[in-house]
């Protein structure tokens, strides 16, 4: 099968040539395997259930037996034998050696299972599922580094309205991208089964109902792209269970959520703001991508088509698994909203400081409210402590990439790389 390049080879290529070990994290199904066997030499798979007794007869009497094979040695799924961690973080006191190992992993493991950090040693990457630029689907003629430098851009985007409600329901999962018709919305649909009945049990051995998980899911989908809290999410749970789930199993569920990289939240800002408003601090909770959310509503394109409204949060949620895609290298995504309710969909700050504001809407007719909004935002900063913006964005479902007489970019999503 011919490999799909991703935007983290050029980063797991960098972290090898200075470092021990590379940690590859993300949700199932979003191509850590593939990515990571693309760039070992040997691999074990650690999800075999023909070896199941070898490699616990090797975590009982030998780990480093583990390690023994052409290098880089990928370990898939590590945090089923987290003894492999120990043992490469000891290898790599003794020898100093880099670019040797190459860790993939699903969930985070249990408190407590490995001795060490790998702090200085191994090196963690995020991976979610592909993005526009990735799947193709965008020209990639607007890289989000060009913005941040200021420089003039230009592009026209080949993907419709029709065929973004498509891709927010078939998802980025590569396993999909090779389907036709409407089969290829059965893979978020598959996925969502599996993390219900299976992957929510796995690691730590805990039951837990799959019907409040898929309610928990629901919910979290019904408010997607918005400061949802536990009271809603159990207030929803509860119109179904009524008085049988308490706030300690809707925190553990999110937690297992979190856990298995299926939820990531984004925080609110932190720049220095001359508002005399105080800024909302509860953060957003976004599907690692939005055909989970679907997939949890049962909704299709038509769905989403015919109600704008949710289309608009789904599209948000598409924006923000490629914004946090192309700037993971490099910066952070945040979100602000004050106690008025005026609000701006994402902030972008740099390693450096610098700093850009976004604004996400899906269709032409809001791009100047949207724009002025950017600009009105640009006064709340308090410009002596957070300098000047390097950009002001409008990233939008429509056609052409072009930067406005005022100085804010109108960027369509299917323009943009990293």
């Amino acid at each position: 099968m011919k490999y799909l390049p991703r935007i983290v080879d050029n980063e797991i290529n960098d972290l090898l040539k200075i470092m021990g070990a590379v940690l590859i994290e993300g949700c199932k199904w979003c191509g850590k395997s593939t990515t990571g066997s693309h760039h070992a030499k040997s691999i074990i798979e650690f999800q075999n259930p023909d070896r199941k007794e070898e490699f616990e007869n090797i975590k009982n009497t030998k780990p480093s037996l583990f390690l023994n094979g052409e290098k880089p040695r990928m370990f898939d799924e590590w945090q089923m034998y987290p003894v492999v961690w120990d043992a490469v973080r000891t290898s790599l006191d003794h020898t100093g050696l880099k670019g040797q190992y190459i860790f993939t992993g699903s969930s985070k493991p249990k408190e407590g299972a490995t001795m060490h950090t790998g702090t200085g040693r191994i090196s963690r990457v995020i991976m979610r599922p592909m993005s526009l630029y990735e799947s193709g689907e965008s020209t990639g003629e607007v890289s989000f580094k060009d913005i941040f430098e200021g420089k003039d851009i230009s592009g026209e985007g080949k993907i419709s309205l029709e065929d973004i409600a498509s891709i927010i329901v078939r998802g980025g999962w590569p396993a999909a991208m090779s389907i036709s018709g409407d089969l290829k919305y059965r893979i978020s649909e598959e996925y969502v089964k599996s993390l219900i009945h299976e992957e929510v049990n796995v690691n730590e051995q805990v039951e837990r109902n799959p019907e409040k998980m898929q309610n928990v899911l629901r919910s979290l989908a019904r408010n997607i792209s918005t400061p949802v809290t536990l009271n809603t999410i159990e207030g929803d749970v509860k119109n179904i269970f009524y008085d049988s789930v308490s706030r300690p199993t809707i925190s553990d569920y999110i937690n297992t959520l979190e856990k298995l990289f299926v939820i990531e939240e984004v925080k609110a800002t932190n720049l220095n703001f001359r508002s005399k408003y105080a800024i909302r601090t509860k953060p957003k909770k976004y599907f690692v991508d939005p055909s989970i959310a679907t997939a949890a509503l049962s909704l299709k394109p038509n769905d989403l088509l015919n109600d704008l409204k949710t289309f608009g949060l789904m599209f948000e949620a598409l924006c923000m698994r490629d914004l946090k895609i192309y700037t993971q290298n490099y910066g952070d995504i945040t979100f602000y909203r004050d106690e008025k309710g005026f609000e701006v969909d994402a902030i972008f700050k740099a390693n450096n400081g610098k700093w850009g504001a976004i604004e996400i809407k899906l269709g032409s007719g809001l791009i100047d409210e949207a724009a002025l909004n950017l600009l009105k935002f640009k006064d709340h900063v308090d410009l002596n402590k957070s300098g000047e913006p390097a950009f002001l964005m409008v990233l939008t479902g429509t056609t052409y990439s072009y930067k406005r007489d005022d100085g804010v970019y109108v960027v369509s999503i299917g323009t943009l790389k990293n």
